[in-house]
């Protein structure tokens, strides 16, 4: 029994040790970037956003929106307060559902987190999740624009106060490091963790047969698992980087990393609120076609 322990203590070393040294420098960098943009940048985002949305521009408004909604540091429950306020400032539902759909999917925070994955997965992230943003603005200013009653229902949120206070712009910015790293840090451990234990009991073959082989089949299955697997961006970052590594095709990835984000408990308790429950289906609906038929195009590219 202890020579087991023993051994299992050794090779859970290795694999963390392999582990932090892969992934542990893009969470840094995701860290100071991301806090970086939310001290800095936060506030000009915004107000570039409540100037497009109140403009008219037609279709072609929500592919700023929609890049902005990615360019925005906030969780899905601080953009639905400051969405909100972008309503009652007179901006279009259609940017309102490109703005808050990418911001759900991806943050600035995120996107160097998955540069771990290689560049080939980072660019289909932002790429699926830019047009998945369109995609939904679009949609709501097809189906929704003409009925004369707003698409969102704010009313249980409003924008609460500013925890980036602090006068001295470098305390603010370490300040906003220490927040995100306590927000962050146990989830990416736990990642880490997990990617370890699966390395050790997991054969490799598995994930090949279930997500590799069968390309239609495995994307399908991971734009489903998706949903109740999903723990935080960190967390599934070195998770997502071991099955590629084990044989997950690329299309797959992608569907897991749009059906995780947009379902997470969090963020499906949020849209719940501001949809109501027929749309709220529609949503979820429209998250599992989006992330499916990505899933196979990147496939057959």
């Amino acid at each position: 029994m202890r020579d087991w322990i023993s051994r299992e203590a050794v090779y859970l070393w290795y694999y963390l040790d392999i582990q932090i040294r892969q992934i542990a420098p893009y969470w840094a960098l995701g860290i100071a970037l991301g806090s970086a943009v939310s001290v800095f940048g936060k506030g000009a985002i915004h107000s570039a956003f409540a100037k497009i949305g109140r403009k008219r521009t037609g279709w072609l408004g929500v592919i700023p929106a929609s890049l902005l909604g990615i360019a925005s540091p906030l969780c899905m429950y601080g953009t639905i307060p400051i969405a909100a306020s972008f309503s009652e400032q007179g901006v279009k539902d259609d940017c309102l559902a490109a703005f808050m759909m990418s911001s759900i999917l991806l943050n600035p925070q995120l996107i160097f987190y998955s540069g771990a994955l290689g560049r080939t997965a980072l660019l289909i992230r932002c790429a699926s999740c830019f047009l998945c943003g369109c995609a939904a603005g679009w949609l709501v200013r097809l189906f929704c624009s003409g009925s004369g009653k707003p698409f969102f229902d704010f009313a249980s949120f409003h924008e609460g106060k500013s925890r980036d206070t602090d006068p001295h712009l470098l305390l603010r910015f370490l300040k906003t490091i220490w927040r995100n790293v306590k927000a962050t840090g146990p989830m990416f451990a736990l990642g880490i963790l997990l990617t370890a234990l699966y390395q050790i009991h997991v054969p490799g073959g598995l994930v090949s047969g279930l997500f590799g082989k069968n390309e239609g089949f495995g994307v399908l299955m991971a734009a489903t698992i998706g949903v109740p697997l999903y723990m935080c961006g960190g967390g599934t970052i070195p998770l997502l980087q071991q099955w590629l590594l084990d044989g997950m095709s690329m299309g797959s990835a992608a569907a897991f990393m749009l059906t995780g984000p947009a379902t997470k408990i969090t963020n499906l308790g949020a849209m719940k609120i501001v949809l109501g429950w027929r749309r709220f289906l529609l949503y979820l609906a429209f998250v599992m076609l989006f992330s499916l038929c990505t899933g196979l195009i990147a496939d057959l590219l």
